[in-house]
């Protein structure tokens, strides 16, 4: 394993952290007597060859169902000091509620501290004002770091990028958990600030929601090789050194066999990647044309602002990078996420949109005339079923 310093922690983390949200039984609380044998020890052994390997980063939620439970008694049964675990609990109308919700992973995990400590989907501007309001959760964050229960204090989020800006710049957080790798570059700016404040970086779910990399995607995988996709996605993210840790949402103790076979070439990340990456965007500029590519992004209306609520950023970025990889599935699950998933995957997919209004909202896109055209491409291509996030299955 390789290991970077966390920021202004100074935590010695694993470029891999062994994330808690795909091993577990349940996505709600269940007893004990209810665990089945056989899926705890799957969760034991994926444990144990995490910290065999040097992953020695553990984190979990509150919000991940019986994952905390579960973990519990594997936790207490290794050397405490050669941890880090990190749970997360959501942001709550009142401190009375965020302790309780804390004390519940506590007891859950039995442990007496946790290294880091999240505010869990900071997702949107009200998420953000009710952490920091004078008598919010933050303090209570704060008393638990006094008390020695908590060591450090970040965020994870789903938010647009000047959110996620603004709970940087508010220089309350040590680290930030947030989604950035090749098919969403959105949060580019976000990493650099976290960079600039010497906070340590997560990388939330790179494999799954960065293309269900473990498909077999027959495009896909010519135009990265020598490398799979993960592999390829690993050392995209690591050729930079302000990225931190990746999350591997291990499902089984072979899950990390792939990601550990990239460790290999990451002294030379940046060499390795460069030549894959030029191929993965002339198939961009081959498919979409050079100035879609260079800035198809650029004056888009938040879902906010947009008629209907039509989350029209995440449906281009979705249409931009599926269709020119074939990343079908991953198309398909995230765009009939949308209208579906709260606000952890905000705003409607294309059947909510009010035709009459959108030209407006879309006057200072360069493609504005061409957008309506491919957001009905979008629909008719993934349009399926709805779908939910993993915690609401």
């Amino acid at each position: 394993m390789r290991y970077r310093r966390f920021g202004r922690t100074n935590l010695s983390m694993p470029v891999f952290s062994c994330g808690g949200m795909r091993y577990q039984q349940s996505w709600s609380d269940v007893a004990w007597a209810d665990v089945k044998k056989e899926g705890q020890a799957n969760l034991e052994a994926t444990i144990h060859r995490a910290v065999e390997l040097g992953i020695n980063h553990i984190e979990t939620a509150r919000g991940y169902g019986s994952s905390e439970m579960q973990l519990g008694p594997v936790l207490r049964a290794l050397p405490r000091e050669k941890l880090i675990v990190q749970t997360k609990v959501t942001p709550r109308p009142t401190p009375a509620e965020f302790l309780e919700t804390f004390e519940t992973s506590m007891r859950y995990l039995g442990l007496e501290h946790v290294e880091l400590l999240s505010l869990h989907g900071i997702n949107h501007r009200g998420h953000l004002d009710e952490t920091l309001r004078k008598g919010g959760c933050l303090e209570v964050c704060r008393q638990l770091q006094r008390e020695g229960r908590v060591k450090h204090v970040g965020f994870s989020t789903h938010a647009t990028p000047d959110v996620i800006s603004a709970a940087i710049r508010s220089d309350e957080f040590d680290y930030v958990n947030l989604h950035w790798y090749f098919v969403n570059d959105l949060n580019r700016p976000c990493v650099a600030e976290a960079a600039q404040r010497d906070m340590g970086v997560f990388i939330i779910s790179p494999n799954d929601k960065g293309g269900k990399l473990y498909l077999e995607l027959p495009k896909l995988r010519p135009l990265v090789a020598p490398l799979t996709p993960m592999q390829f996605n690993d050392l995209y993210c690591l050729a930079r050194p302000e990225i931190h840790t990746l999350s591997v949402g291990a499902a089984k103790p072979s899950d990390f066999d792939e990601h550990i076979a990239a460790l290999g070439h990451l002294d030379r990340a940046a060499e390795v990647v460069s030549p894959i990456e030029r191929r993965l965007r002339e198939e961009l500029v081959r498919v979409h044309g050079a100035e879609w590519c260079r800035r198809w992004w650029a004056e888009l209306p938040e879902h906010s602002e947009v008629p209907g609520g039509v989350n029209v950023v995440e449906i281009l970025r979705i249409w931009t990078f599926a269709k020119a990889f074939g990343l079908t599935e991953w198309a398909k699950f995230r765009y009939n996420m949308l209208g579906n998933a709260d606000h952890w995957f905000p705003g409607e997919h294309v059947a909510k949109v009010d035709w009459n209004r959108l030209g407006a909202v879309l006057e200072r896109s360069p493609f504005g005339e061409r957008i309506p055209g491919i957001l009905r491409e979008a629909h008719e291509l993934y349009f399926d079923a709805p779908v939910k996030r993993l915690s609401q299955s």
